[in-house]
């Protein structure tokens, strides 16, 4: 089978498999949007269950937006996939960074502005045809790349939704993304996480200006327990064009999480 077809195949919506015997819609997490004066979605997938627990269901599966900074995710396996860098410690362009050119590792964990501009050397790097043709073959969102090559994840061209979102997540943490297992892997490691010996919280942001002014946010990850991994998006936006909306969403997640049992080390 073709790299281009298994990519094909992979990525596909979560959502498309389901029944409603395995989808639980509960509307009352909203209060936690509401508490956060934001709106938007929230899913959760038990793996080992096959099950979705779903805030705003219509918003998850078919409401699509810009990735903002989650875009980091494809973008770093494109570069370690086809050489443009070795690891996560390879350097980037670096013409952005103060005092010199940072780490991959380094530039991807960063929520500023900096690290936002470092990553967006790196587009560069890679070059948008080969950008094109793993968008393509992934069938990422709508796979629009209208815009600058440093910014087309910002610029509302490139849209996907929360179920999209979620399909490539939980690929990513089983290796079945149509990459080497070595880039998975790396990426994998670089996303921010909050570890100690009860769970991993392993997660990626991003934030960007819808077309309407307001602003756009996005979580999304996983929370692993005895070995048994939950994956979650979580999509808000808010008027204040200014409000931190990675903070505020990995707030919501946690507040919806803890309720549910996580972060005991019991799930």
């Amino acid at each position: 089978m073709s790299r281009t077809l298994f990519a094909f195949l992979l990525v596909a919506s979560v959502f498309a498999a389901c029944s409603p015997n395995n989808v639980t819609v509960d509307n009352s997490l909203q209060q936690y949007f509401d508490s956060a004066g934001v709106k938007g979605s929230f899913a959760l997938f038990d793996n080992g269950q096959g099950h979705f627990t779903i805030c705003n269901l219509p918003r998850y599966k078919d409401s699509a937006y810009a990735p903002g900074r989650t875009f980091d995710i494809l973008q770093a396996l494109v570069a370690l996939q086809t050489g443009v860098l070795k690891d996560d410690t390879s350097r980037l362009a670096g013409k952005f960074s103060a005092g010199g050119s940072r780490s991959l590792k380094d530039a991807f964990q960063d929520t500023t502005s900096m690290g936002n501009m470092d990553l967006a050397g790196l587009s560069g790097q890679i070059g948008k045809d080969t950008l094109k043709k793993w968008i393509d073959s992934l069938r990422y969102g709508n796979k629009d790349l209208g815009g600058p090559i440093d910014s087309f994840w910002f610029d509302n061209h490139l849209k996907l939704t929360s179920d999209e979102q979620l399909g490539l997540i939980k690929r990513l943490y089983f290796d079945q993304l149509p990459f080497y297992n070595r880039p998975q892997k790396l990426v994998r490691g670089i996303m921010p996480a909050e570890i100690n010996s009860n769970y991993r919280l392993v997660y990626k942001t991003g934030q960007t200006i819808k077309e309407d002014g307001r602003a756009l946010g996005w979580v999304l990850g996983w929370v692993e327990e005895n070995k048994h991994p939950y994956f979650f998006v979580l999509n808000l936006e808010s008027d204040d064009r200014n409000k931190d909306l990675g903070a505020t969403g990995l707030h919501i997640v946690k507040n919806i999480l803890k309720p549910m049992g996580f972060f005991e080390g019991k799930k």
